[in-house]
């Protein structure tokens, strides 16, 4: 994959804060290859870079297909804290001082009782990978629009047990097209930000703008995932800005998907011209092949930021980010202080 802490040295962020990245699309081909082994996959010899990765801009069905292979190797809970700690680390090594992982739960849990212990392996993955890298991590619980009131209800709840263990957010992913009633999901929201989650949501990917707005006004959105076709809406980018609601934006991801046509199409920079808040994140780069260190650098050479932008990007990230206050005015102060040393998680 994409990027290293060479090209951030290069020219990258003051501060790598990754505020929507995928567990799914961070699966090692190595890994994999060893876990499909050991369960005994028929395919287990199978060329896996090949198979998780992408050769280059498709569809949402065929980058679908990339993401829902690696669903095997989270059928045990030991396999998915590793899964989980090895993402850390490489976030690490791509030079990223934060990362928040997703994770759809109920996709990987065999019954409502169990979704506690799969939360409780990715926090247990995400406690060993800061241990070990320094650098500090949370978990967004993902509902799933598919799923029936009960089970996203029922995911909300051990979410909210597990906030303060590695739970910081709580997300609602799938197909907003087949399902974009959001009336549904109110309460499984509700659940969550009585916890103290942050609350984030992927909205009008494929979706029309509105759809980002009711996820603000429906479930208490902070942050919108995605959020493409808010430009498609002439205006409506100021609704936004007005209630500083921060746009995730991950423009490898966009064009790989079809969310937009090219990245020459890609609205993030026209959305921070706008004043948006606007952060970053790098969606599934095992699918893409382009971490975050790498999608800030399509930021500047695909889309024209400049260093005055990526600053404010930077700062956006960390008003915006699901962590304590403790951990925001650190990095405030290594934003107004650049020789400032990273400080252990």
């Amino acid at each position: 994959m994409s990027g290293s802490l060479a090209g951030r040295a290069a020219g990258g962020a003051p501060l790598l804060i990754n505020l929507h990245s995928h567990l799914e699309g961070r699966v090692r081909p190595s890994t994999a290859a060893e876990i499909a082994r050991e369960l005994g996959m028929p395919d287990a010899d199978r060329d896996w870079a090949a198979a998780l990765q992408l050769e280059g801009p498709a569809d949402l069905t065929t980058y679908l297909v990339k993401v829902v292979a690696t669903f095997p190797f989270f059928s045990r809970l030991d396999l998915l804290e590793r899964i989980t700690r090895e993402a850390v680390e490489d976030a690490a090594a791509d030079g990223e001082d934060h990362l928040e992982l997703r994770f759809g739960p109920a996709s990987h849990a065999a019954s409502l009782p169990e979704l506690d212990a799969v939360i409780g392996a990715m926090c247990a993955g995400i406690t060993a990978g800061m241990a070990e890298t320094g650098i500090s991590a949370g978990v967004v619980v993902a509902a799933l629009r598919s799923d029936p009131t009960e089970v996203n209800e029922a995911v909300a709840r051990a979410a909210a047990r597990a906030a303060g263990s590695g739970v910081v957010g709580f997300d609602l992913a799938g197909d907003e097209l087949i399902f974009p009633d959001l009336e549904r999901y109110r309460d499984a929201f509700a659940i969550a930000r009585s916890a103290g989650l942050g609350i984030t949501c992927h909205a009008a990917e494929a979706a029309s703008g509105n759809a980002a707005v009711r996820a603000v006004e429906l479930l208490g959105a902070t942050r919108i995932g995605h959020g493409a076709r808010i430009a498609e809406d002439p205006g409506l980018i100021e609704w936004f800005v007005e209630r500083e609601i921060a746009i995730e934006v991950c423009p490898t991801s966009n064009v790989y998907t079809g969310a937009v046509a090219s990245m020459a199409a890609h609205p993030a920079a026209g959305f921070a011209r706008a004043g948006a808040r606007v952060v970053l994140g790098d969606d599934n780069p095992r699918q893409t092949g382009s971490l975050l260190s790498n999608e800030v650098a399509v930021l500047r050479e695909g889309l024209g930021f400049d260093d005055v932008m990526i600053q404010r990007l930077a700062r956006d990230s960390v008003d915006a980010a699901f962590v304590s206050d403790g951990v925001r005015m650190q990095w405030r102060g290594r934003l107004d202080d650049p020789a400032a040393h990273r400080p252990v998680a």
